[in-house]
């Protein structure tokens, strides 16, 4: 607290080890450990400016952090070059673009709480907190985009075809920066249970202040089929929904289109994200 007085801003580095997050090491809570909850409030309560530097090797449920302190900013387990990493992004010489491959719920008694999810199996009820913390997909940057111009080509295809996605992505502030293009899909109308929504391609752009990039998807019949009652892969007839955005919450573009003709069965899945290479 002493530090903190005398300091003109705090980097709070809060969370918990690998001896608190491993295999047979579980806990009944995904709140901060110890002390460091009354520490952090005790730290923002000297009216100094706050940034929160989490390191965990799971999601906590920071609601109070989220709340109260301006900046947070997550690491998980870092390497050897965490702290070289760090100051490039809390001074400003690196524009962060990590998304998070995660869904980080408000309570404990929201778990099972992930993405994908089919319908009805995070169910709801008044006597629930609603919605995740941090959605996955979900991650920010020191510049803003915006999106625009959905295209899907063609509108109409049979089930061993394949359909186009397009939209254009611009950098509306004023600093350049990496925007992460997410994809999502659903079909609308299946013979079985399928995800509400599922990440089906995301492609990394790199914009300047004021430019416009046109980001393209291909969705080939492996990224449409599903598993059949009968056993087999199969790529059925009906409307799919496509949803583009910076998080599986955050969808600024919707459009959809028709596989028509019969079904086809694949003999096995090799379904990958529209854009083959790492994140």
């Amino acid at each position: 607290m002493a530090a903190a007085q005398r300091s003109e801003v705090v980097l709070l580095v809060l969370g918990e080890n690998d001896l608190i997050c491993r295999e047979s090491a579980s806990r009944i809570s995904l709140n901060l450990p110890g002390n460091q909850q009354e520490l952090m409030e005790a730290v923002c309560g000297t009216g100094k400016p706050v940034v929160l530097v989490l390191s965990s090797g799971r999601p906590l449920t920071v609601n109070w952090a989220v709340q109260h302190v301006p900046a947070l900013l997550s690491i998980w387990f870092p390497g050897e070059s965490a702290g070289t990493a760090l100051a490039d992004v809390l001074f400003g010489d690196y524009n962060p673009a990590g998304r998070l491959p995660v869904t980080v719920p408000r309570s404990v008694g929201q778990i099972q709480f992930n993405f994908p999810a089919k319908p009805g199996s995070q169910a709801r009820d008044p006597g629930q907190v609603e919605g995740p913390l941090f959605p996955f997909g979900h991650g920010l940057s020191y510049t803003t985009f915006a999106y625009s111009k959905l295209v899907i080509t063609p509108a109409e295809q049979g089930p061993g075809g394949k359909i186009e996605v397009t939209c254009d992505v611009s950098n509306t502030g004023s600093r350049a920066g990496d925007e992460v293009v997410q994809l999502y899909l659903r079909d609308d109308y299946s013979s079985v249970v399928t995800f509400e929504r599922v990440l089906r391609g995301f492609e990394r752009v790199r914009l300047q202040p004021g430019e416009t990039k046109t980001v393209r998807f291909n969705l080939t019949p492996e990224h449409l089929q599903l598993y059949d009652r009968n056993g087999h892969w199969v790529v059925e007839p009906g409307r799919f929904t496509v949803w583009i955005g910076a998080s599986s919450e955050d969808l600024r573009l919707e459009g959809h289109f028709d596989i028509t003709g019969g079904g086809q069965i694949r003999e096995k899945s090799s379904a990958k994200t529209a854009r083959e290479d790492p994140l």
